[in-house]
């Protein structure tokens, strides 16, 4: 029995989530179906990173235990021709036969997208966040500095949260602005941390908005996460303009 870990790429617009759930279609059931399509074995993978309905991601990772004779490099290749165009696998490689994706020392990174239009951009729907107002981006790196470092990031978490700690440590937080033509500006919050809780990512870009636009002013984001309550933090932002980036692990 071997140990496979595969790097996975999707557009979560048309899936509910990354989770295995009856009646529905999620990145998990289908690579469970690519790998028994392909190895003929009933293989359930575990995903480091169980994203919601809506989010996309770059790098996300899962491992599966297979008894196959295929070469770890070429189960990329393999899976992808069973696999739908909206998920791929991007890598896979062997590893150690007790490794878990969500047990291990890690860096997550994912990133916000905004585009600040006062028209909707219909091809840029499905990935970002499309507001019909300017966004002060010097507020919100003001404000972001708030949040980096370990901190009960329970004003910044969905209620339903069933971590057993509501503490994270956040190593980055980078807010940058990109004018793409004199009418929109499209703006990207890029979040790095060892872990983040339900919504925590969307709810810091949905605080930050609140600061770009005026709403509230940066030292707001320090009381709100002092006070440790998610009803003083921002709102939570739409799913499509959140994906994960990448995953990296202290060891393969």
């Amino acid at each position: 029995m071997r140990r496979i870990l595969i790097k996975v790429a999707y557009d979560g617009t048309d899936f509910h989530g990354w989770q295995l759930q009856p009646g529905v279609r999620t990145v998990e059931s289908e690579l469970n179906a690519a790998i028994k399509a392909l190895t003929g074995e009933e293989i359930a993978v575990t995903g480091a990173s169980r994203t919601d309905a809506g989010v996309h991601s770059m790098g996300n990772v899962a491992v599966f235990d297979t008894e196959s004779t295929i070469p770890a490099d070429r189960f990329c290749p393999a899976l992808n021709t069973y696999l739908p165009e909206d998920v791929k696998v991007t890598e896979s490689f062997e590893v150690k036969p007790d490794f878990h994706p969500r047990k291990v020392n890690c860096r997550k990174t994912y990133e916000y997208r905004i585009l600040c239009s006062r028209v909707p951009d219909p091809l840029r729907r499905r990935n970002t966040w499309q507001i019909p107002y300017a966004l002060d981006v010097g507020k919100m790196q003001e404000a972001a500095k708030y949040l980096i470092g370990e901190h009960d990031f329970a004003s910044f978490c969905c209620v339903r949260t069933q971590a057993e700690s509501t503490v994270r440590t956040v190593f980055d937080i980078e807010v940058t602005g990109k004018d793409n033509t004199a009418a929109s500006k499209e703006i990207t919050i890029r979040v790095t941390g060892n872990g983040f809780l339900y919504n925590m990512v969307r709810i810091i870009a949905g605080t930050l908005v609140e600061v770009g636009a005026g709403k509230k002013e940066p030292e707001w984001v320090k009381e709100a996460l002092e006070k440790a309550d998610r009803t003083e933090g921002g709102p939570t932002a739409p799913p499509q303009g959140l994906v994960l980036k990448e995953i990296i692990y202290e060891e393969k």
